[in-house]
């Protein structure tokens, strides 16, 4: 049985862009968690068997949209304070990468998103840390790009 291509944890990127005209991205520091979440919002409707009316309708589900979300922990590194900040403190939303890298080649989705929650936490005796959680704003495209 031949073993599947995996991607270590540093190879998946959460990358924000700054605004800039070219737009630079950069990942801030810190996440030791992160996930990109794809969904479909769904419309159903039941399907009745026209040959037996009685039994159970099977559902029928239609796409209505489509959503992205990111989400992260880790702790908090100074250098990234002022960046989730004025990306949440933002009522546009701001252009985002995330990308992960495998030997066989690189899977990349981009799009505008809003940083929706940044909280940053922390417990006596431990290091001040932060979550948080971002939504897409429109569309977001996949690119994969062989090695």
């Amino acid at each position: 049985m031949a073993k599947p291509v995996t991607a270590r944890f540093g190879k998946m990127l959460i990358k924000l862009g700054d605004g800039a005209d070219p737009e630079v991205f950069s990942a801030p520091c810190g996440l030791t968690s992160k996930s990109i979440t794809f969904s479909k919002n769904l419309n159903e409707i039941d399907i009745p068997d026209c040959d037996d009316p009685d039994a159970a309708a099977w559902l029928g589900r239609d796409v209505q949209s489509l959503s992205a979300s990111i989400s992260g922990d880790g702790v908090l590194a100074a250098a990234a304070v002022e960046t989730w900040w004025n990306a949440f403190q933002s009522t546009d939303s701001i252009n985002v990468e995330v990308s992960i890298e495998f030997s066989t080649g690189t899977m990349l989705w981009e799009g505008a998103m809003h940083l929706e929650s940044f909280e940053p936490n922390a417990e006596n005796g431990g290091r001040v840390q932060s979550s948080i959680g971002m939504q897409s704003d429109g569309e977001m495209t996949g690119t994969w790009t062989a090695a």
